[in-house]
């Protein structure tokens, strides 16, 4: 967290660590990759050649600078596809924002949709603000938050988020996993290139608790009491948003949560000291792997830095922080299924910092009085009311001019000491690990550094082997030698500290081990450099200590009470350990070189406010004796107060002091007392109190100036025509000087006495002249210097010590005027420590009112400094000159006119340079040479860079040795400038004398080369001056050595030299480091006898075009041979009837093997000036298209000079060519309309003539299939240049371009690669693969060996065999097991082509060019894929072109059989109370959603089982060789075309219920990808959702298995559907699946449903139970099956109940109502009625129960 504290741009990467938690048990946390391996040590694990075992690859990379102002930047984020997304029969969509822009992709269907959407969001913006925004995606409102400076630091700036990125609810963290989305997202950068997309991985995931505890927020300076709380609303909404956004990125949740709130709040301040208490948790998952450890921080206080502190409002930084302003104790703890513990408050200790101001120079203006203040936190800030007061500040002292360009302030032998005591808490275990592993670092960059410069200059090989051999040794030794201390029992302990111990620990050994391995094992030096650097890039890596709570050390430049200028210096630099002497930081006690710079500086560092010598020592106070070992000199402790007096009616006294008292500081502000000074607790006064002026603030204006010009006017004056006598004011100051040193004339106008206007000529009527009068003033050689002049013990100012001024302020002199009203003298009272012996004793001054230290009686040492400077190389033309300055001296060379290497070879001398100190002591860290380069103009000298140089110290007669030159770096507003070669030397004045025999050039055993320039021509010359470049002649300069060309006679016509070799006899240095530069100059003659300089370049180095002058060029050019590192993109992509080719990802000119096409010629960019667009960049007005060979002489005269190296040239004349342009395919382009797609198409444009093939675009796409072959002819070399164009077709407004590539086919053409037309792969007169090339294999062949310098090739046996540089070839072994055909050639011809295939030409192949735009010249916009043959027309006709048109997509059939279900969910109840469930089958595959297919409903299904035999046949256009549908549609009705899309092939089968009043109930679904099918079940009892993978762990390859190869599958398949975020089982369907192609299903044809034709097979009703019906339109079996089944002994209740009563009712109605006799008559009626009852019962229940 240090950098996000700090305000660095850079965001914390993720990182590979290997640790184990507080118990020693390892809990692995997925950091990485599958296939990042190490083995134990993480980071520094380390693979040297040849060492066993696992390379490892870091997670993080080294982020190229970025340069600090806005920029373009490219976030491409491809949204790939979603698995297991909640919800049932959902139609997702996803949303991905990023800096305020949207993006949405297509709406899809199912859980387990496919998108693949690219999505492009381009932003200028400063790298700082961008990395600090985050890519968010929602899907469903489910939230996914990345952060942009993590995908930026991942490797290749790419982040995929490989198996799948986890979604939460946003609300109900403890839900888990929501969903699983799969995408990849990359930024791009000025010079990113787009990376390959890479492979899916599977991790897996635990469950973790992370909480984040945020104890205090320290906040010191007073301001307005709304920031309180604004601060109370961050941490509210830090509380929000601790539930809204979780993501399984641990780094991106934890801090990014952390950060938000506070990012606003760094400068804010609060009123008072508060505490508070935050508690945030959220859970997210994780990957699982065997490295790694849970997210851990803290307890530990991050520190915040903002704006400087007397800024009354909140300063939003953008960059470094200039202040301190307060800090939090944070703690992050992460538990498995947890809760986290509070940890204790940390204890601090008193800490001692004592700072020794050495110098102080280059300051840039006198102005007021200048001051210091040191400050480490709030301790040593004057303005801060909260602690006690402190020796934090220096004495005031007014600048002195150094005699050349700045001031400097002359503390003399006497310097200023700060003293501060501090309260922090020991981390000495962290930091002390921290110095340790820097003094590694910094030692194995020193000897790398050394081993380096040894590799450039060509040192011998015993040199370079012992350089390497003392890196290594060194390194090994250090590693064993200095241990990192051990943690155990160390204060303020954390799990982190422990985790990164046994990290370092493991990286360490292994740094160990290769090191080991690489002294046993390694051969070659040069190899061995990437194998260090990678150790010391780790030992880097190891050094960032996130737990750093100590704060930094803040130098503050005051003039007068402003502050101006600030620097930080991290705490363990100069922090002193007990531990051990490498422990201590690396400026413990030790001298330092600071540049300060401004707060907020716009102008990037242009200038420097002043350069620093600073002391400095940091420990604690319990060890503060051990100050007394790094201290020299003796110091001083003063009280001070200034008497201040007024002179009123020429009297001094008090009265006329207005706002002053009597007695006051320095600033005249605060009132004092001598009885206000008590001396601190262990001091006590040392005498009385004295008068003792302050002299360096009594310097006068002329002090330090060597050379004055006094300057007046004489006045004449006359009557008109009369004679001239001096005026009354014979001589007047000088206001404004005149050009001239002539008489001026002018008139006077009354009442004025004077002129106001003069003029040069003399006229009558002029009565008043005047002549400017100058007198040069120089001081006398061997006078005082005005340093000496101020600490001279003869005080010739007041003998009371007065001081005075003619106003209050700050100017103020020793010798009185008679225009001084106000004087003051300073006394100063000395004290002494009671009861400690030493330096150490300052540290008890702490609470002191008034203290002021000083170091007195420093060694002084006159030394002589010797600055040597060759030469400096530039980027555009200028007149510079170097200001250089060494400490409080500065010189100046000469100015070189008109150049862009200027060659000074000048020696500039500094004698006399006084420094203070211990010379063993100034010998390790000697003061730096700082050189400003300036350009020189008669307005303003504008600033070209600086760079600095370290000189070497000579004390002794026993370092003699010339110092060595080097190139030094040259910076310009923090990006680089250009290098000088410099040395530099400081010698003590004994070696006075034996100085000048030591000043020489070093550039030694310098030889005479022969340099042959082949100036083949110019191309694409600018107008210079607003006219055309049209006779130009080319010069070439090297080592004082000129050749020039003809001149070009009409460059229209033929832009090439008549005469195209020059030679130079150059005397040249052995060491390639010291070689002067080559200076082309191009010159174009114009009329009047005018030859402008219109273009130039410099090359730098001349190492890549040294040759041996006895080797045949053609070795040299072709010296690769055999293999290609093509990276095959797709597999059989291209073309019908043609045979694969090599495809390359990148341009053809970037392959290494074909040296980038200028093997012939190189082309050399020309520049003169500045850029108008860019101030930082040099124009390009042209190209130069040459090469050169430099090579030794003989030393002996008499042998013959060395061949000519250019021979075999072809002809400079133009001539016309055939190009065909075949244009593939474009991939990754540039959205160009509001859908996020674009159309595009392709235009080309060779010389004045351009092809538009608007009319075949491509329709709403990204990745465009082309497949079109173009044809122009053009003149070469006028017409080099190809532009391949892609552009957006827009209906109603103007077409906008997409990108453009552009190929030199010149340099194609005359490449002997033959890059012209590749090499085919056999040799065919007829059919696909004719012969397309001119010329013959055979002639072909012949015109290598005459390039090469080789024998021709002899044929023999009829063509059978060939022989050809020294070996022979058979045709029976080159075409061994190859198919011999009869479009093939005659076997002379295939001989010599297997021989040409051999050679390392270019051959048939694909190149993949990067698309640009003028709109983001600096970011690609896309790719495209094609290829180039160039056809010179002298050779002939070329041979027919290749048809690249793109296959078509082949029609399949997918058949499908629903036979059954079972296990259907019983989804309703009938009427009559039964579960029951009317099934049907519906289908579809993605993408084609209108062909959604169902079965008839299977009604009444009361087991859950359904019949169904019904066929679904789903027609198709697929891809083989891609295995993706393509689906070709209108998006909507408005849209003019369709849209193809290319999806996988899947099969979605979905269970449904059916409702005639209502809509249909969803029970289940499969989803069935074609290319890996589930193996089915053959009996439902096996089928179960176990066969469905969950995502958790990848299925086994054995259970999926491809349609298209299997053709047919049957079996049974598990339903099911989601709910409350489980899957349940939801019914078993079984199915036929069956793909065809289309002649396959005209020979078996089969129909929808069991429709005609019913066949292949045969599909016959389902026998389904007769209880399946459906109710409304079969009443009768409505009532048997359902009524009656359901209710029948009901009814038979109810009609035995009714014949019960009907009987009771017929015998209670046949009863007499009164006693009386029956007749015979009246018994027979009544047994007849009984009988028809009877026999009525007897058929009602004969009907009923037949």
């Amino acid at each position: 967290l240090k950098d996000l504290a700090i305000s660095q741009v850079k965001s914390l990467p993720v990182k590979n660590l290997a640790l184990v938690d507080e118990n020693g048990k390892s809990i692995g946390v997925a950091g990485g990759e599958e296939g990042d391996v190490t083995d134990g040590g993480g980071q520094g694990a380390v693979t040297s050649p040849g060492e066993p075992g696992h390379k490892i690859r870091s997670r993080t990379r080294k982020r190229h600078i970025l340069a600090n102002k806005p920029q373009d930047f490219q976030i491409r984020v491809r949204v790939i596809e979603g698995r297991q997304l909640p919800g049932n029969n959902i139609k997702p969509v996803v949303k991905v924002h990023v800096c305020g822009e949207t993006h949405r992709t297509r709406i899809r269907k199912g859980n387990n949709p496919y998108f693949d959407e690219i999505f492009f969001f381009n932003v200028n913006m400063l790298p700082s603000e961008l990395f600090d925004e985050v890519v968010s995606f929602r899907v469903r409102k489910k939230l996914l938050l990345l952060d942009i400076g993590y995908i930026y630091d991942e490797p290749g700036n790419l982040l995929l988020i490989t198996k799948y990125a986890l979604h939460f609810i946003c609300n109900d963290s403890s839900s888990g996993a929501k969903g699983y989305l799969k995408v990849s997202m990359f930024v791009l950068g000025t010079g990113d290139e787009p990376p390959v997309r890479p492979l899916n991985i599977t991790t897996l995931h635990y469950r973790l608790t992370n909480t984040v505890f945020v104890y205090k927020f320290f906040f010191f300076i007073k301001m307005c009491s709304n920031l309180y709380n604004e601060l109370c609303a961050h941490l509210k909404s830090l509380q929000i948003i601790s539930n809204t956004n979780q993501n399984t990125n641990l780094r991106s949740s934890a801090l990014g949560c952390f950060n938000k709130p506070y990012s606003n709040i760094y400068p804010a301040t609060i009123m008072s000291l508060e505490t508070f208490l935050l508690i945030v948790c959220f859970t997210g998952e994780t990957g699982n792997s065997e490295i790694g450890f849970l997210p851990t921080f803290g307890p530990c206080y991050i520190n915040l830095y903002g704006s400087p502190r007397e800024f009354s409002i909140c300063i939003y930084l953008q960059g470094e922080g200039a202040a301190y302003r307060g800090r939090i104790l944070v703690e992050l703890s992460t538990k498995l299924d947890g809760k986290a513990d509070k940890s204790k408050y940390q204890r601090r200790r008193k800490y001692c910092l004592c700072a020794v101001f050495h110098s102080a120079t280059m300051i840039q203006e006198p102005g007021e009085p200048i001051q210091f203040e040191v400050s480490i936190g709030n301790y040593g800030n004057k303005m801060d009311l909260t602690c006690k007061p402190l020796a934090s500040t220096t004495q005031y002292s007014c600048a002195v001019f150094d005699g050349n360009n700045y001031y400097y302030l002359p503390w003399a032998d006497t310097k200023p000491v700060i003293a501060i005591t501090s309260f922090w808490e020991d981390i000495s275990h962290r930091l002390d690990s921290l110095n340790t592993i820097l003094y590694i670092s910094n030692r194995l960059q020193t000897n790398l550094s050394a081993l380096k410069s040894a590799v450039q200059s060509k040192a011998t090989d015993a040199r370079l082997v012992e350089i390497w051999l003392k890196l290594i040794n060194q390194l090994m030794e250090d590693i064993s030698s200095f241990r990192i201390p051990d943690m155990e029992g160390k204060p303020n302990l954390t799990a982190l500290d422990i985790q990164q111990k046994m990290l370092r620990d493991s990286a360490l050994e292994n740094i160990m081990k290769g090191a080991k391995h690489l002294f046993e094992e390694a051969t070659d030096v040069n190899k061995c450099l990437s194998v260090i650097e990678g150790w010391l890039d780790k030992l880097k890596q190891l050094a960032e200590e996130p737990q750093n709570s100590m704060p930094d050390v803040i130098i503050w430049m005051l003039r007068g009470e402003k502050r101006v200028a600030y620097t930080r210096i991290p705490a363990h630099q100069v922090l002193y350990s007990s531990y051990s002497e490498q422990a201590c930081g690396q400026y413990c006690g030790k001298t330092k070189t600071v540049f300060m710079k401004y707060p907020m500086d716009n102008k990037k560092g242009l200038k420097i406010p002043v350069q620093l010598r600073v002391n400095m020592w940091l420990g604690l106070a319990t060890e503060e004796k051990k100050f007394n070992h790094y201290a020299e000199g003796i110091f001083n402790v003063f009280a001070e107060l200034y008497e201040n007096q007024a002179q009123v009616l020429g009297k001094w006294g008090t009265t006329g002091l207005l706002n002053r008292s009597k007695f006051s500081d320095v600033t005249g502000k605060v009132k004092l007392k001598q009885e206000y000074f008590l001396p601190p607790v262990g001091w006590e006064w040392e005498g009385d109190w004295r008068v003792d002026p302050e002299k360096t603030l009594l310097t006068e204006a002329d002090a330090g100036h060597t050379e004055f010009v006094d300057e007046v006017y004489e006045n004449e004056t006359r009557l008109p025509g009369g004679e001239w006598k001096l005026a009354a004011e014979p001589y007047t100051d000088v206001v404004k000087a005149p050009a001239s040193l002539c008489w001026e004339y002018g008139v006077t106008i009354p009442p004025d006495d004077k002129p106001k206007s003069w003029v040069a000529a003399e006229k009558m009527y002029h009565v008043h002249r005047r002549k400017r009068m100058i007198r040069p003033r120089k001081r006398i050689p061997g006078a005082k210097t005005a340093e000496a002049s101020v600490y001279s013990k003869k005080d010739t100012g007041d003998a009371e010590g007065w001081e005075y001024s003619s106003l209050i302020g700050w100017k103020f002199h020793r010798k009185q005027r008679s225009s001084d009203t106000f004087r003051r003298r300073r006394w100063r009272r000395k004290m002494t420590p009671a009861d400690r012996v030493g330096a150490s004793a300052i540290f008890k001054l702490e609470g002191a009112l008034v203290s002021i230290k000083r170091k007195e009686n420093l060694k002084l040492h006159h030394m002589t400094p010797l600055i040597y400077i060759l030469i400096l190389f530039f980027k555009y033309q200028n007149y510079p000159y170097v200001h250089v300055s060494f400490l409080h001296h500065s010189q100046t060379t000469e100015t070189i006119r008109s150049t862009l290497n200027p060659t000074w070879d000048q020696t500039l001398i500094f004698k006399n340079v006084e420094i203070y100190g211990d010379p063993q002591s100034l010998a390790q860290n000697p003061p730096i040479v700082v050189m400003e380069i300036f350009d020189s103009d008669q307005v303003v000298n504008e600033m070209l860079g600086r760079s600095t140089c370290v000189p070497i110290v000579k004390l002794t007669s026993g370092m003699d040795a010339s110092p060595k030159l080097l190139w030094e770096p040259v910076t310009h507003k923090n990006g680089p400038a250009g290098e000088i070669l410099v040395a530099a030397e400081l010698i003590l004045k004994t070696k006075v004398k034996a100085l000048y025999s030591n000043i020489q050039v070093f550039l030694k055993f310098l030889l005479f080369c022969w340099m042959q320039v082949l100036a083949w021509g110019l191309r694409n010359m600018k107008t210079y001056q607003l006219a055309p470049v049209t006779s130009p002649s080319l010069v070439v300069e090297c080592g004082g050595e000129r050749a020039q060309t003809a001149v070009i006679k009409n460059m229209k016509k033929c832009p090439n030299f008549a005469g195209n070799v020059l030679l130079l006899k150059v005397l040249l240095p052995k060491e390639e480091m010291y070689t002067p530069p080559i200076v082309l100059k191009v010159i174009d003659h114009r009329p009047f006898g005018r030859k402008p300089v219109v273009g130039q370049c410099t090359i730098n180095f001349l190492e890549e075009f040294r040759c041996d002058p006895y080797a045949t060029g053609a070795e040299v050019a072709m010296s690769s041979k055999g293999t290609f590192p093509f990276t095959k993109l797709f597999t059989d992509f291209f073309f019908l009837n043609c045979k694969p080719m090599s495809v390359y990802d990148h341009e053809l000119e970037s392959a290494k093997e074909f040296m980038g096409l200028t093997d012939f010629c190189s082309t050399f960019k020309l520049q003169c000036g500045k850029n108008e667009s860019d101030d930082d960049d040099p124009a390009v007005v042209g190209e130069f298209k040459g090469s050169f060979k430099v090579y030794p002489l003989p030393d002996d005269p008499g042998v013959p000079p060395p061949p000519q190296q250019f021979r075999e040239l072809p002809d400079s004349v133009s001539q016309e060519c055939v190009v065909r342009i075949y244009v593939v395919q474009a991939i990754d382009l540039q959205p160009k309309d509001n859908n996020g797609k674009c159309d595009p198409y392709i235009k080309i444009s060779l010389g004045k003539k351009s092809i538009d093939d608007r009319d075949n675009y491509v329709p709403y796409t990204l990745n465009p299939v082309f497949g079109r072959m173009f044809e122009l002819t053009c003149f070469l070399p006028q017409d080099k240049d190809l532009k391949i164009a892609i552009y957006d077709f827009d209906l109603l407004s103007r077409d906008e371009k997409v990108g453009e590539t552009v190929i030199d086919l010149e340099n194609r053409l005359l490449s002997r690669f033959g890059s012209y037309c590749g090499l085919a792969q056999t040799y065919c007169i007829s059919g696909p693969n004719h012969w397309r090339d001119q010329l013959n294999p055979s002639k072909i062949l012949e015109q290598l060996a005459r390039w090469k310098g080789l024998s021709p090739p002899r044929s023999e046996d009829n063509g059978n065999t060939l022989s050809f540089g020294g070996r022979l070839y058979c045709l029976s072994d080159l075409e061994a097991n190859k198919e011999i055909h009869e479009h093939l050639g005659p076997p002379s011809e295939r001989i010599a082509l297997h021989v040409l295939r051999t050679q390392g030409l270019v051959l048939e192949h694909v190149e993949t060019r990067t698309l640009y735009s003028s709109f983001q010249p600096t970011l690609p916009q896309g790719k495209l894929q094609m290829w180039v043959d160039i056809f010179p027309k002298s050779l002939g006709p070329p041979g027919p072109p290749f048809d690249i048109s793109p296959r078509k997509a082949k029609k399949y059939f997918l058949r499908v059989i629903v036979w059954n279900t079972t296990d259907v969910v019983l989804d309703e109840t009938s009427i009559t109370g039964e579960n029951m469930s009317d099934i049907y089958v519906k289908g579809w595959m993605p993408g084609m959603e209108e062909d959604k297919q169902k079965t008839d409903v299977h009604y009444r299904s009361l087991d859950g089982d359904g019949n169904f035999s019904w066929r679904f046949v789903f027609g198709f256009e697929y891809l083989p060789a891609e295995q993706l549908c393509l689906v070709s549609k209108k998006e909507h009705f408005w849209s003019l075309d369709k849209s193809e899309f290319r999806i996988p092939p899947k099969l979605i089968v979905q269970i449904w219920d059916n409702d005639k009043f209502s809509l249909d109930d969803y029970l289940g679904a499969i989803e069935l990808d074609l290319h890996h099918v589930i193996n089915p079940s053959k009996t439902p009892e096996k089928c179960s959702l176990s066969m469905v993978p969950d995502g958790t762990t990848p299925p086994k390859s054995d259970q999926l298995k491809s349609l298209f190869d299997q053709k047919a599958v049957r079996g049974w398949w598990p339903c099911y559907m989601d709910k409350d975020g489980k899957r349940e089982l939801g019914g078993k369907v079984e199915l036929t699946l069956e793909i065809v192609n289309e002649k396959e299903a005209d020979e078996r044809p089969a129909g929808k449903g069991r429709d005609e034709p019913n066949m292949n097979p045969k599909l016959d009703p389902p026998k389904r139970p007769d209880t399946s019906f459906f109710w409304f339109t079969n009443p009768c079996k409505t009532c048997r099956f359902i009524v009656w089944r359901r209710f029948k002994w009901l009814f038979i209740g109810l009609v035995v109940l009714i014949l019960v009563l009907l009987f009771i009712g017929i015998l209670l109605y046949s009863l007499p109502v009164r006693t009386h006799f029956i007749s015979p008559v009246e018994t027979l009626h009544l047994r007849c009625n009984v009988y028809n009852a009877n026999t009525f019962f007897v058929c009602f229940f004969r009907t009923i129960f037949p």
